[in-house]
């Protein structure tokens, strides 16, 4: 489980800054604290913000993270390949001279399962130009007390790299193939360092979903469960369905050539319906659906993933096109832990206040986004919000006070000026 993600220096985030998923000591909901280990984590974690104040960075920062841990070997010297190395280096704050000059720092711990020993692993590295310019790997045994142990640590500027927590093998492999832009972490997965491909393939357990993003809005409405062919996926999907839309109660699923000639297959999709008081059905192609039935389907695969296997999944835009008492019912998958019993992780963005309704989320997994008039966006929790030297109370109404711009983090909104340009332009000479 993901126990905190910091970074530095990412696009409109230039202080250290931290989405921390430890459960604080407060009262409410209590029950849905995950004890592994020594830790006390939370399944949730809800980022409210003005628009442009940097929701979708939050995530993105760490969705770079997850790229470049498992696309290293992409950004290397040897390759020219343009379209591959669009995303290096990350780009930093930009609103600032020396802020330009420094790299990026990406930072997680996450805890293993209780069967494999809830070690609690800290991994990270910074970013520039040139490269990889630090990296490190530690790791706490549950019983070590908050001693970590040192499994690797490089830092480029200084010329050092200490391997001595890997195989000596293995040491001597990535110090002779190590290149300035591959992590260690990436190399070592590669060459099969069971130490090394742990950590690649925590990274690999966890999905991200941009519905903000109509390019891949459109990929993922078009992206199919993985062997939908198998009428038992079919059934799956048909009873995630029925919890909002019971009228679908079947796929019929073809297959095609592809129209570009190629040899491929693809897949054509109706959805079975009943007909009013009949016992007859009848099929509609999949992309004539809803927009909010499309963005359902387009989340199942992602929540069929982390839900049987663990893992975080990441939404940016979760209420877009969805009934809020849908999206409720999607978190309260995560909050339950009768149903969510592989411990996933929730991250969503998302403007709709109703989800701040005191009643589904604790004030530790509310979270807000605010940039100031230098352009500097700042992350925190509604749990560590003071005002007046006084933590806001449980009983508040949330909804109501961020909406009255208690807790920051909402627009400062102008006239748009388009009565004055009406008035200016509009009229008739």
């Amino acid at each position: 489980m993901l126990l905190q993600f910091s970074f530095k220096n990412y696009k409109s985030f230039r202080d250290d800054t931290t989405l921390d998923f430890a459960a604080t000591k407060i009262t409410e909901h209590t029950e849905r604290v995950i004890n592994i280990g020594n830790e006390k984590i939370l399944p949730t974690a809800a980022i409210y913000g003005a628009n442009a104040s940097g929701k979708s960075n939050v995530l993105e920062a760490l969705r770079y993270m997850h790229t470049y841990v498992i696309d290293s070997f992409s950004y290397g010297g040897e390759n020219d390949d343009k379209k591959v190395k669009k995303d290096f280096p990350p780009t930093p704050f930009l609103f600032d001279c020396d802020s330009q000059q420094t790299p990026s720092t990406f930072e997680v711990y996450y805890i293993t399962p209780e069967e494999e020993g809830a070690k609690t692993y800290q991994y990270g590295f910074s970013v520039g130009k040139a490269g990889i310019e630090e990296e490190w790997l530690n790791y706490r045994a549950k019983t070590s007390r908050g001693k970590f142990k040192t499994i690797f640590y490089r830092n480029t500027k200084e010329k050092e790299l200490d391997l001595t927590g890997l195989p000596k093998t293995a040491r001597e492999n990535i110090a002779v193939a190590l290149e300035a832009e591959t992590l260690i972490v990436s190399l070592g997965s590669k060459l099969k360092v069971k130490k090394l491909k742990r950590i690649r393939d925590w990274f690999y357990s966890n999905c991200f979903t941009d519905f903000g993003d109509p390019g891949e809005n459109f990929f993922l409405s078009h992206l199919i469960p993985a062997d939908f062919l198998d009428t038992q996926v079919q059934e799956k999907v048909v009873r995630f369905f029925a919890s909002f839309d019971p009228s679908i109660v079947g796929f019929q699923v073809d297959e095609a050539a592809d129209s570009e000639g190629k040899g491929r297959k693809r897949l054509k999709i109706n959805a079975v319906h009943k007909m009013v008081h009949s016992d007859q059905t009848v099929s509609i192609p999949l992309q004539e659906e809803s927009a909010g039935t499309l963005k359902m389907f387009a989340l199942y695969p992602a929540l069929r993933d982390v839900l049987d296997n663990g893992g975080v999944l990441f939404v940016d835009e979760l209420n877009g096109r969805l009934h809020p008492l849908l999206v409720r019912n999607v978190l309260i998958t995560f909050l339950n832990p009768e149903i969510n019993t592989q411990h996933a992780q929730i991250v969503f963005t998302t403007h709709d206040p109703w989800t701040l309704n005191n009643g589904l989320l604790r004030r530790d997994e509310i979270w807000f986004t605010e940039k100031n008039e230098d352009g500097i966006s700042s992350l925190y929790s509604l749990a560590d919000f003071v005002e007046g030297n006084k933590k806001i109370r449980k009983d508040e109404n949330y909804e109501k006070n961020y909406l009255l711009g208690k807790y920051g983090a909402i627009p400062n909104l102008k006239s748009f000026g388009i009565a004055e340009d009406i008035g200016k332009y509009g009229k008739k000479g």
